[in-house]
């Protein structure tokens, strides 16, 4: 069991779960709402939860998470966190738990709308320390959720929105490799090729920082060495650990930047029709978006491809296309179900997501137009 304290304080390794009661007592939660989806509900994952649970903790269960999260489930979360008089929440299951719970934390002790919080429209400071304490407890390998600062949520006002701030971080990661075995190979291939996409994005980002730059670097070499592995035995409890930590060195390091990935899929994951699976999309957009940076970004595409066990002057692009093929990705938005229609208003809405700026080489609304245009 390894404890490390960067960003938040994380737990990870086997039986990690067990030790739960001790963030219980250090952050003073007596009554957790438990927000997880009905699929992580129907693996039997949740009895395993109930039994570290103290003696006389309630078992107060929000299940209705839908894949992308949207504002109409944050409220009802909110409802049953106040029916139940609840002192702070557990985001149980992938990315979209975390981030509705997250999405309640700030609502439990912060005025609405939900949309004033959206930091592309100035909301970042105004999220403050009081929000309610979230665990988080990934069972996948994929957003990095459980120690990012972001939550994306899908406003009533049909936009796809980031609520930022160092106060959402959850206040402990409980990372137990071990709740993500069984899951299904299309799941493991598209929440690893999410957790790849933020390791590339973070590392391609202009902003400076060193530090993320490595955990970035070591976070692609762990999990391009270990996803087929994955998804080919779902009981590979090495590679399902070593995915589990590229997933979580991909979330400590993205407080960096991400770019024109996912500018796109926060723009496309706001589709109600059809409902496109977020690291699915990174998987498609990143060969695309790959090609467009090269150029723009310095030595990293040599960098990239060294700490992924590529030749120095590999073709990412072409490396990615062919991992995608080999996991079961598909390869283009077309095949997602993507309406040629949605194009230019997805490509303007991906201009102004908060992803865009921090890209390796401007990215305007023609750009993300062409771009997914060659992808369809």
């Amino acid at each position: 069991m390894a404890l490390i304290t960067y960003l938040t304080t994380i737990r990870f390794g086997d039986g990690v779960l067990e030790e739960l009661p001790e963030d219980f007592a250090a952050l003073g939660i007596a009554r957790p709402l438990i927000v997880t989806d009905r699929g992580v509900a129907a693996t039997g994952l949740l009895e395993r939860l109930f039994a570290v649970l103290p003696a006389g903790m309630p078992r107060i269960v929000f299940d209705e998470v839908p894949s992308n999260p949207t504002e109409a489930a944050t409220l009802a979360a909110l409802d049953r966190y106040r029916a139940e008089a609840c002192d702070g929440l557990i985001g149980f299951g992938g990315g979209s738990p975390i981030d509705l719970a997250k999405a309640v934390s700030i609502l439990a002790t912060h005025p609405g709308p939900l949309a004033r919080y959206a930091a592309i429209d100035g909301g970042i400071p105004l999220i403050t320390p009081t929000v309610a304490p979230v665990i988080a407890i990934p069972t996948t390998s994929g957003t990095g959720s459980e120690v990012g600062r972001a939550a994306l949520m899908n406003l009533e006002d049909g936009r796809k929105v980031g609520l930022i701030s160092p106060h959402l971080i959850p206040k402990r990661a409980v990372c137990e490799p071990d709740l993500t075995l069984g899951l299904p190979p299309r799941l493991t291939a598209a929440t690893g090729m999410d957790a790849l996409s933020h390791c590339i994005e973070t590392f391609l980002s202009p902003r400076f920082n060193p530090p993320a730059d490595a955990i970035a670097l070591d976070g692609a070499g762990r999990i391009v060495r270990n996803l087929e592995k994955a998804v080919a035995d779902g009981q590979d409890r090495e590679a399902r650990s070593e995915l589990m930590m590229g997933a979580l060195q991909g979330g400590m390091c993205f407080q960096k930047g991400l770019g024109a990935i996912h500018g796109l899929s926060h723009a496309l994951g706001s589709l109600k029709n059809p409902p496109l699976h977020h690291g699915t999309l990174n998987a498609v957009l990143l060969p695309p978006v790959l090609r467009f940076n090269a150029g723009s970004a310095d030595d990293k595409y040599r960098r990239l491809a060294l700490a992924m066990g590529l030749a120095a002057d590999a073709d990412l692009a072409e490396y990615i296309d062919g991992l995608n093929a080999r996991i079961g990705m598909p390869k283009t938005l077309g095949e997602m179900g993507v309406p040629e229609a949605v194009l230019p208003e997805m490509a303007e809405k991906a201009e102004r997501d908060h992803s865009t700026p921090t890209n390796p080489r401007p990215v305007a609304a023609a750009d993300y137009l062409r771009i997914m245009r060659e992808t369809m």
